[in-house]
């Protein structure tokens, strides 16, 4: 089963809901901090669903016509990723009334909006997990969980249960058992009805593939054009079977991307080998819906990864959005915020204008019009060049179009068209901001060049 159609015309957004937008200060829990505060792994800001819901306008203004929140069910982090009650929005973030108008107003603008399926384990204050606090091996969910011994130790550094990754207030859920896995399936089929258009799975490889499955149908019965897509930092291939995930989150185009526009440790022609070795092993139909990024709320931010070098940031992002997949921005990355790891790129969104990157807001609302524009890049094949060690040609043919997207990082060059077979045709190319007639196209320090020509006769 390929991955849904709509996939290849999508540009994502990733939001961390509680650091995005106050829309609603009397939902403001009683210590939160001014959003320009430093952020930490304890603070409120007091973003909300009210407060993404009032900035579609920017969303849509980068080009996104689909939206990833990391979780937003009731929980006690500002990080959500310890949910407390699956089937209840976080009362920090609006209610029930309040999702639904956002997602009505989003699905207005054709912005499709998915959710973070974190059920490999949840928070320690779960109603299920307290139960079994309080009552021991009499909890009719005892076996909900992996208890050791009684009575349950929830502390630090010594938890008598199974946790994601040692994290003594994330207990594991067991996903063997089947009151679980009814539990899961059911979080899965209500948030569906409630409009969501997909699921992003959480730590996919730390519970058994019977159990994705089975997730894979429970989504899949309310509609095959729902989005499935597996957090996966290394191979993909696993994932893409028909029968678990429509894509994942591409981090392995992220190392290779991000390896030559800010750590330079390979070059183009290893950056191409790269690329084209990536998409091989990705079966056809399931190129579209892979989630293809350069940060997230894991990551340092893109500007920070690139040293304040907004030149080489753009040129990560052309990649980006040349790419076969669909592209992914983090909040924020657009207009040049800064920040290490978490917690650093997690600070509150910056709306002052004047505080933004102005080149790197108009490079991404270029690149996203680009995307739109010309089908190829959203549509077409995709194979990738090295011109020399600092230029990489991304090549994507679709129909009767054809599109490239050169990159160099290094102090300017001059690309002579008739040396290199795809780029034949030269005068015949297109481009918004570049005189393309001659075959000798320059790009200065950083550059990118994006060209069209429409194929006639023998190159159809």
């Amino acid at each position: 089963m390929p991955a849904p159609d709509w996939l290849a015309d999508a540009v994502f957004y990733q939001i961390f809901p509680e650091r995005f937008a106050n829309g609603d200060p009397s939902l403001d829990p009683p210590d939160v901090v001014p959003w320009d505060a430093e952020p930490t792994r304890d603070n409120f800001f007091g973003g909300d669903l009210a407060g993404i819901r009032a900035h579609l306008d920017h969303i849509a203004s980068v080009g996104a016509n689909a939206i990833y929140l990391t979780p937003i069910f009731e929980a006690g982090t500002n990080h959500r990723y310890d949910a407390v009650d699956y089937f209840r929005i976080d009362h920090r973030l609006g209610d029930l009334d309040a999702f639904r108008a956002f997602i009505d107003e989003a699905h207005a603008r054709g912005i499709r909006v998915v959710l973070d399926a974190v059920l490999n384990h949840c928070g320690d204050g779960h109603w299920a997990f307290q139960d079994v606090v309080r009552r021991e091996a009499q909890s009719p969910h005892v076996n909900w969980f992996s208890v050791e011994g009684f009575p349950v130790t929830v502390e630090p550094d010594r938890p008598n249960y199974r946790t994601c990754s040692g994290c003594w207030y994330l207990p594991k859920w067991n996903a063997y058992n089947p009151e679980v896995r009814a539990h899961h399936l059911d979080v899965a089929r209500y948030w569906i009805d409630q409009g969501i258009d997909g699921w992003r799975l959480d730590v996919p490889y730390f519970i058994n593939h019977s159990f994705w499955r089975e997730f894979h149908r429970a989504v899949k019965d309310r509609g095959e054009d729902l989005y499935i897509v597996a957090e996966e930092w290394r191979e993909p291939e696993q994932w893409l079977t028909g029968d678990l995930a429509d894509g994942t989150m591409n981090y392995t185009l992220r190392d290779l991307v991000l390896g030559f526009t800010a750590d330079r440790t390979i070059d183009a022609f290893a950056l191409a080998e790269g690329m084209n070795r990536l998409r091989a092993r990705i079966p056809e139909g399931y190129h579209r819906g892979m989630l293809n990024l350069l940060g997230s709320h894991d990551t340092e931010r893109l500007r920070t990864r690139h040293g304040d070098d907004e030149g080489a940031t753009l040129s990560a992002l052309a990649l980006l959005f040349a790419a076969e997949g669909a592209p992914m921005l983090y909040y924020g990355d657009e207009v040049g915020m800064r920040g290490q790891n978490d917690p650093g790129c997690r600070a509150g969104m910056v709306w002052e204008r004047e505080r933004w990157s102005t080149s790197l807001y108009e490079g991404v609302v270029a690149l996203a019009r680009r995307r739109a524009q010309w089908p190829a890049l959203r549509r077409g094949t995709q194979e990738v060049s090295a011109l020399d060690a600092d230029t990489v040609l991304v090549s994507r043919l679709w129909e009767d179009e054809h599109v490239v997207a050169i990159v160099h990082r290094g102090r300017g060059v001059v690309v002579d068209t008739t040396a290199h077979p795809a780029l034949r045709g030269e005068r015949e190319w297109a481009a918004a901001d570049a005189d393309v007639s001659t075959g000798r196209w320059r790009l200065p320090a950083n550059g990118v060049l994006m060209a069209r020509r429409a194929l006639r006769g023998a190159d159809a």
